[in-house]
């Protein structure tokens, strides 16, 4: 795990800042290059911090159909060798705290991370995902200036430093009321509700089946999907930088 990864993403990658947090690529494949940017990133620095933070909060995990986590190398393979490398319309960002950091530091605190799923260059669309705080740093500035950044990143024409796309999504479970309500406050719209969307491993929430199907020890999910389009972006974007510049 020392050696160095390059980014494997279906569009070109930059790190995403502001005054309060710091958005740096994360882990991504060595084994599916892409050679938009030369900038390597060294997986083990952000994987030990990340376990560190998160090894005594299994809660963090109670809404994905993954996790907790024993050790650090169980949550690589999950996590970034299972679900992040392989797919490049996948991306993890590690989220760095700059609020709290010595002043003129560059050694920014890890405060979680987010990425973005199910992107399509084809389609112009992209999906809010993996958006993991740290208990220490929610509801803080860390949330909404992550969502934020991304938010930007994705609607903004490339002219602005944008990706220029139509779509970005929200996609959680219903019973997950705090992240519908994140996303509604970063201007996301609510489109419905995919029932039986998925099924969860044992031991997740989600309503049960209760008749004898091949998979009735394991729960249910009905999924809330909410999005923001380009042609909504004017109008969330004041609502956004409400939310960003929330202490």
């Amino acid at each position: 795990m020392s050696d160095p990864y390059d980014v494997n993403f279906c569009f070109p990658v930059r790190e995403l800042q502001n005054d309060k947090v710091k958005l740096t690529p994360f882990i991504v494949s060595k084994l599916l290059r892409n050679y938009h940017t030369t900038k390597l990133f060294k997986p083990s620095l952000h994987a030990e911090s990340w376990f560190t933070a998160s090894r005594d909060h299994p809660e963090l995990y109670d809404w994905v159909p993954f996790g907790p986590f024993d050790a650090k190398e169980h949550w690589v393979k999950t996590v970034i060798e299972e679900r992040i490398q392989p797919d490049p319309g996948t991306l993890l960002f590690a989220v760095f705290d700059k609020v709290k950091a010595p002043p003129e530091s560059s050694d920014f605190p890890l405060a979680g991370h987010i990425g973005l799923l199910n992107t399509s260059v084809e389609n112009l669309m992209t999906e809010v995902a993996f958006v993991f705080t740290i208990p220490a740093y929610r509801k803080s500035y860390v949330t909404s200036n992550s969502i934020g950044l991304l938010l930007h990143w994705c609607l903004d024409l490339p002219a602005d430093g944008g990706l220029g796309l139509r779509r970005v999504q929200w996609q959680c479970n219903e019973l997950n009321v705090a992240s519908r309500r994140a996303a509604e406050r970063m201007g996301f719209k609510f489109e419905g509700v995919e029932r039986w969307q998925r099924s969860l491993p044992s031991g997740k929430q989600g309503p049960t089946v209760t008749r004898d199907d091949p998979k009735k020890q394991y729960p249910g999910r009905h999924t809330v999907r909410l999005a923001l389009c380009w042609d909504g972006w004017d109008e969330a974007r004041e609502l956004v930088r409400k939310q960003m510049n929330r202490i």
